[in-house]
């Protein structure tokens, strides 16, 4: 079996789940200005630690946070077990900056996988390829470390090496200590260090040995900007399974070099920071971020949602309402996000279709000022149901669309051209079951 086979088995569980939970947390929760404070800032490791000190989220309750993500629709979540600062949720054996170090005393990352699996989801970690505390990475010229300008760090002696066996030792201890991890989340090639700079051949075999089954993005090849060799007829073993765009959604979805439609996910901050902070403006709707994840389902992709807990371990209670909505909209509507796909056929102007084998789903998210356009053929369709209330939905003939005879027009009600009432003003979904099997395109 080749690269691209084995990489098409392994991620379909993540393509037919396409809705997760980000969780990015870790000692920046505290300052709480967001997870780049330290390199903005400049900040020294001994002025940092006193973040270190102080860290002890009593009120951790993974639990909690797993019935919110699958209430919410959520089938994985991604949890940032060690990110650029280098503070490690879990107790790994190769340094002291650790969670079971601090005033906490416990591996979150243990109790996260626990819980996140006794609801059924499956469990991602999030691992930051470079690392501001470890002392042999990058100081003096480096892109992001906190030190990259500082005159007294230019003749800094370091050995990359001797980092590189660190990181690749921490995620051994990953993919061995916790049992089966779904999805490994790199983050985040960058500038020269890319792909064999971090002895990605080496561990990528390593990491398949331990977890053949799990997935693993792009990003020891690229940043969140590019595809990398995913995208040709030769990857490389590194390669990943899934590219990783963030803060975006592809205009088209994201295809290879020879047009075919590749895996990928699209990451988004709840408010406008990945790391916690005080700030409880800028949060995106529950409507804004449920409408997004239609997108990206039409379009062949996964949506993956950020939420940032505060230093006592609570999810702020602005991103709680939102899953709590988004929760009330999956309920009745989960039949068009599972399972489905990109459907046969063009966006229409009001909303989007995703498709799911021989039934077709119907994003509608505005009123029409009279019944409302499917490009089917009436003849295919074997029935039309609304997934708020299982009602019917008839298929209507008013004189006012013979000009239009390559569509099939529909309503509630009678008139037959009168308005069609919008049963949920976020998204009102319709189920168009076609005649026969007909597969999704991607």
């Amino acid at each position: 079996m080749g690269i691209r086979e084995e990489r098409d088995k392994r991620v379909k569980w993540f393509m037919n789940d396409r809705f997760g939970m980000f969780i990015h947390w870790g000692l920046y929760s505290i300052p709480a200005v967001g997870e780049w404070k330290r390199s903005y800032e400049r900040i020294s490791l001994e002025e940092y630690d006193k973040y270190f000190d102080a860290f002890n989220p009593v009120d951790y309750d993974p639990e909690k946070w797993a019935r919110l993500a699958k209430g919410a629709g959520m089938k994985y979540a991604v949890l940032t077990v060690k990110h650029h600062e280098g503070f490690c949720l879990f107790d790994s054996q190769y340094t002291d900056f650790k969670a079971t170090n601090t005033k906490c005393g416990r591996d979150l990352v243990r109790e996260y996988v626990d819980a996140f699996r006794k609801e059924g989801l499956k469990v991602g970690l999030y691992y930051s390829l470079f690392d501001w505390h470890h002392p042999d990475y990058h100081h003096y010229g480096d892109l992001y470390h906190p030190m990259r300008d500082n005159e007294e760090f230019k003749d800094y002696k370091y050995d990359i090496n001797r980092y590189l066996e660190y990181m690749h030792n921490q995620v051994r201890e990953l993919c061995t200590n916790y049992g089966k991890i779904d999805l490994f989340w790199f983050d985040n090639s960058y500038g020269d260090m890319v792909g064999e700079k971090w002895k990605a051949t080496e561990l990528i075999t390593m990491m398949r040995k331990l977890q053949p089954e799990m997935v693993i993005n792009n990003r020891l090849e690229c940043n969140a900007s590019a595809k990398g060799s995913i995208g040709t007829s030769n990857p490389t073993v590194y390669a990943g399974d899934f590219v990783a765009p963030e803060q975006i959604i592809p205009p088209q979805g994201i295809l290879d070099d020879e047009g075919m439609p590749l895996p990928w996910e699209a990451s988004c901050t709840m408010n406008n920071n990945w790391g916690y902070v005080t700030n409880p403006n800028n949060y995106k709707t529950a409507k804004c971020l449920i409408r997004k994840l239609v997108e990206c389902v039409s379009k062949g992709g996964n949506f993956l949602v950020n939420v940032s807990p505060d230093a006592r371990g609570r999810i702020p209670s602005q991103s709680e309402k939102v899953l709590l909505e988004i929760k009330e909209w999956f309920e009745e509507n989960e039949d068009s996000i599972v399972g489905c796909g990109k459907a046969a056929l063009e966006k229409p102007e009001w909303g989007y279709y995703t498709q799911k084998g021989n039934k077709i789903y119907a994003h509608l998210f505005e009123q029409n000022i009279g019944p409302i356009p499917l490009k089917i053929e009436t003849s295919r369709i074997k029935r039309i149901t609304s997934l708020h209330d299982m009602s019917e939905v008839m298929i209507v003939t008013p004189w006012v669309t013979e000009l239009f005879p390559d569509y099939t027009f529909i309503n509630f009600q009678e008139p037959p051209q009168g308005t069609f009432p919008l049963q949920n003003e976020i998204d009102t979904v319709l189920e168009i079951e076609l005649n026969g099997e007909e597969e999704r395109q991607g």
